[in-house]
């Protein structure tokens, strides 16, 4: 039973379904229809049911339109693996799935809404969502099934079944067991547009033309205190920013004391600069400076600056009193600016750490549309871009700007995977999975490594993402998805997000779908009986808002799958043979897979990692 041969013997095929000739397009849809009468695919997989097994689990396509060629590839090709290995002796079921959560379809119901969106309740929207989703899914699987592909067509996985959301909350469970889920505010990619948090997965980077601005920052103390060279002179610190806007949160300067620093003239005062940046600056800012003027500052010297205090030009007083200091950091580089790093702990990882070590406010004056605050009067309302060009203008009546406006620089910069939109770096409350936490990081590492990845690339390709990503942010500010099973305390305003709490939710969810996190008229209806804070003993708590990254949702569809079909549970060693998608997905499923994976089992899914190219347009651009 190892060769084609077998089946047409078998199955007691016709002989003209082997050798059909032309007229293509009416005999494939009778071949299919057929294939489908005679349940082909389930008499297959019964004569292969003592047979050794070899898995291949499905990575989910996204339920929101028709397929385009980059599905025909991907499924092709998983069904070349699965008949093969059918064929080679091999029990090889196939089980396809759907991810059908997430921002592109609750945008797209929420623009066929219009205004009824607003008189609507949660849950009304949801049920509009989970319509939108299974249309979809209904159509692609006609489609696929129209490609020839076998597969479980009517039992698929679907990341809206409640078992799935079921399975998700119990991986969260897990990672809250284990001591990786926290909820903190740091700086995050934020999508003004669509309003939310995003995850490094759901960021591509494009060409965006950004401002580009040099300002002068006056130490207040005297220089002379620093270098004698210097008495009696006024010194600033020259920085480099391409994003103005967050200027107004700057509440530090940073300096590499091992970098080299001059001061060079500029403007009759004399500015701090790298030695090695100096002449680019000058050349960008349009000035000429002759180096034999500069003053050399030692080390020693440099070191001297750490704390001292500078005066903003936009903000008149410091909130603390570590505000407006020289901190040294070993980020600094060299590679254009001025060797000294404008500061805002609220939009920047590395501001955030220098922030934390220092007791800075993680301070970010812009909300939800990226628009700022009351914090910053002058600027209230405005979009961060729109007060780029402000700034700036402000800067330049003040005599900090050192460059003329209206410079700019054409780079790489992060953009929203959907909307296609800039994104910002904003500091916001949000739940996180700790890559550090318990070596989580090292471990995955490990999986990498134990891993075979095809083409062999691949293994350094996910290796480097994982070796340099920072914490997983988990929560997104939406409403179609998995809601994050916390609640939170009224009265003193502790959180609860405790393992057994989030199995109990788990139940419920498995009972009657995630829905009812929405629908449930209090909290208490969610809460195990008796639940109270663990802080304080009160009972009145409020649920979380907030969903989970569907990142998550789909990494943790091995889990999901597993639980609901023991036959396709892991047969090598608690393991699935083979993932095989796109090379995208190294940092997008086979990702978010390893880690929940690690957490969950202590382990990776997959034995295997197959992925492939696109299918690009006429312009070179993939169809996906």
């Amino acid at each position: 039973m190892s060769g084609p041969g077998t089946y047409k013997d078998t199955l007691n095929l016709p002989e003209t379904q082997f050798a059909m000739r032309g007229d293509l397009p009416r005999r494939e849809p009778e071949l299919l229809a057929e294939w489908k009468r005679m349940d082909l695919y389930g008499r297959i997989q019964a004569l292969r049911a003592e047979a050794p097994p070899y898995i291949l689990h499905d990575g989910p396509p996204y339920s929101n339109g028709h397929i385009h060629y980059g599905h025909v590839l991907n499924k092709i090709l998983k069904d070349l693996v699965v008949k093969y290995r059918t064929m080679a002796g091999y029990r090889s079921p196939y089980v396809p799935g759907w991810d059908t959560h997430g921002l592109p379809i609750e945008l797209a119901v929420e623009r066929d809404l219009g205004a009824r969106r607003r008189e609507m309740s949660l849950a009304e929207v949801r049920a509009a969502c989970r319509a939108h989703a299974v249309k979809y899914v209904e159509i692609q699987k006609e489609e696929f099934i129209r490609l020839g592909v076998f597969g479980d067509w009517g039992r698929p996985y679907l990341t809206l079944d409640p078992s799935y959301e079921a399975a998700v909350v119990r991986a969260l469970a897990a990672f809250a067991r284990g001591g990786y889920l926290y909820r903190g505010k740091k700086p995050v990619y934020w999508c003004p547009n669509d309003r939310t948090a995003l995850a490094e997965a759901e960021i591509d980077y494009a060409e965006h033309t950004s401002p580009s601005v040099y300002v002068r920052f006056p130490l207040e103390s005297d220089p002379g205190d620093i270098d004698p060279a210097l008495a009696g002179k006024h010194l600033a610190l020259a920085i480099w920013t391409t994003t103005p806007w967050t200027l107004p949160a700057n509440l530090a300067i940073v300096l590499d004391p091992k970098i080299a620093y001059v001061a060079a003239p500029f403007d009759g005062d004399y500015v701090l600069v790298a030695r090695e940046l100096a002449t680019s600056m000058f050349a960008a800012i349009g000035q000429d400076s002759d180096p034999a003027s500069w003053i050399a500052l030692a080390p020693e010297a440099v070191k001297k600056l750490e704390g001292a205090r500078y005066r903003h030009p936009l903000v008149p007083e410091p909130k603390s009193e570590n505000d407006f200091r020289v901190w040294f950091a070993d980020y600094v580089t060299l590679e254009q600016g001025t060797g000294l790093v404008h500061t805002a702990p609220g939009h920047g990882a590395d501001d955030y750490r220098t922030g934390v070590l220092h007791g800075l406010e993680v301070y970010a004056p812009i909300d939800d549309q990226g628009r700022f605050t009351d914090e910053v009067p002058e600027w209230k309302g405005l979009q961060a871009w729109e007060a780029n060009p402000k700034i700036t203008a402000r800067l330049a009546e003040l005599g900090a700007l050192m460059n003329k406006p209206g410079a700019t620089l054409r780079h790489s910069y992060p953009h929203c995977w959907r909307c296609k939109g800039p994104i910002l770096f904003r500091a916001t409350p949000q739940w996180f999975a700790a890559i550090d936490h318990a070596g989580l990081r090292e471990r995955a590492l490990i999986e990498i490594d134990n891993s075979t990845w095809i083409p062999p690339w691949g293994q350094a390709r996910i290796r480097g993402m994982i070796e340099n990503r920072p914490d997983w942010t988990l929560s997104r500010q939406r409403v179609w998805g998995v809601p994050i099973p916390a609640f939170y305390c009224r009265a003193c305003g502790e959180v609860k997000a405790d393992p057994a709490t989030m199995e109990h939710v788990a139940d419920l969810f498995e009972k009657e779908g995630a829905d009812v996190w929405f629908a449930a008229g209090s909290a208490a209806a969610l809460l195990p009986p008796g639940a109270t804070c663990d802080r304080c003993g009160a009972s009145d708590l409020e649920r979380e808002r907030d969903i989970v990254d569907v990142w998550f949702e789909s990494g943790t569809s091995w889990f999901a799958v597993a639980q609901k079909r023991p036959d396709l549970a892991g047969p090598t060693s608690g393991q699935f043979d083979l993932y095989l998608e796109g090379s995208d997905q190294h940092r997008g499923w086979f990702h978010s897979s390893l880690l929940v994976g690690i957490a969950v089992a202590g382990k990776a899914p997959y034995r295997e990692v197959l992925t492939h190219g696109f299918v690009l347009d006429e312009h070179g651009n993939p169809y996906s």
